[in-house]
């Protein structure tokens, strides 16, 4: 399999997702990284493209798209990791040229530009894809085949937590500093932030819409413009959900749980043991399925009992990219526009809920 072509916006020096994107591109080898405009300071983008050792360094995205489009061996896909005001702007570009788009969530800032780019990438022949990390880990790709199936029976309820506490305190620092920005994160903070990872991984495993919503968001920290915790009741279809999303958790790093009950039994899954899927038949022992193990069916870089993590789990969103683009088709496990402007009308919904009082909101 040949490399793909790469090129990236954002993800400067001193940026944090941007470094995870490109160790995630390169695990599987499906990409070469070779152009970007990697900060919106012409003389920042270069140095940081020299720090990488990248072969084309561009002042601005419009002048990387146009450039990129027309060169014999221009890039094939980019990955878009800047905050989330700047996604549409920059996706369109590229779209509209034909390249392919690996993007960050959120979608946008905005529902309506969520629509708006989704209108663009039905007219364009290059891909969207969005990356909603967690859908690269076996063991959700395992309770997601698992429930459609039929293993836990007829789904009755669903529980998402993602919790962290690293915005407990007013803090200076760039990450913190933009996703704190109503003008650059879009009005939602931790909702659209982590909860928006949550609302995926409710839909995704479940394989029901999330329908409607009766949202609380809070802020907790003085002075912040954006909420820090949310909690929500969902409907989706017959079944009933709960959602919570905090970044003002003290003493939890990152914690991640995934609950899903069906009829006959049911699903847990955590982040901090990632390689295993814990699975409750109804008036049956306690069942613990591991990545590798017997039964498991998905697909693993190493033997059982040799972890997998994280970044594995984005390259896992890389290397199927990688495979839809060569296919010139999206495969259903595989996030993309849809699942993003899904995400937005759940973001939005929301948050017109809370500024209600928690009235019923239809996503």
């Amino acid at each position: 399999m040949r490399q793909l072509r790469l090129g990236m916006v954002g993800g400067g020096e001193g940026a944090f997702i941007g470094a995870v994107h490109r160790i995630a591109a390169r695990i599987d080898g499906r990409f070469s990284l070779l152009a970007g405009a990697l900060s919106s300071d012409p003389a920042r983008a270069r140095s940081s493209a020299d720090a990488l050792g990248l072969a084309r360094s561009y002042g601005s995205f419009e002048e990387m798209a146009r450039a990129e489009a027309a060169h014999p061996e221009g890039i094939e896909a980019v990955a878009i990791v800047t905050p989330n005001h700047m996604h549409y702007p920059i996706a369109r570009a590229f779209l509209e040229n034909g390249i392919h788009v690996i993007c960050d969530k959120p979608l946008t800032a905005t529902l309506a530009q969520a629509e708006e780019l989704a209108e663009v990438a039905a007219a364009s022949e290059a891909l969207f894809v969005l990356t909603h990390t967690y859908a690269g880990y076996p063991m959700i790709r395992e309770a997601r085949r698992l429930v459609r199936e039929g293993a836990i029976g007829k789904v009755r309820l669903v529980h998402a937590e993602y919790v962290q506490d690293w915005l407990a305190k007013a803090g200076t620092s760039r990450q913190a500093e933009w996703r704190a920005d109503p003008a650059r994160s879009g009005a939602g903070g931790a909702i659209a932030d982590i909860g928006s990872h949550a609302a995926h991984l409710v839909r995704y495993v479940s394989h029901l819409p999330i329908e409607s919503v009766s949202a609380e968001l809070s802020t907790f920290v003085p002075g912040r413009l954006v909420d820090d915790n949310a909690q929500v009741l969902m409907r989706l279809g017959n079944a009933r959900g709960m959602l919570w999303a905090t970044q003002v958790a003290s003493g939890y790093e990152n914690d991640i749980r995934l609950r899903v009950i069906g009829d006959a039994g049911s699903l847990e899954w955590r982040h901090a043991d990632p390689n295993r899927l814990r699975f409750g038949g109804l008036g049956a022992p306690e069942t613990i399925l591991t990545r590798g193990g017997a039964g498991f069916q998905g697909a693993a870089r190493v033997p059982a009992g040799h972890p997998e993590g994280y970044l594995e789990a984005f390259a896992s969103i890389y290397s199927d990219a990688a495979d839809a683009i060569l296919a010139g088709k999206m495969p259903k496990h595989l996030p993309g526009i849809q699942d993003g402007v899904d995400g937005m009308r759940f973001i939005e919904a929301c948050i017109g809920s809370s500024r209600a009082n928690g009235v019923w909101t239809q996503v």
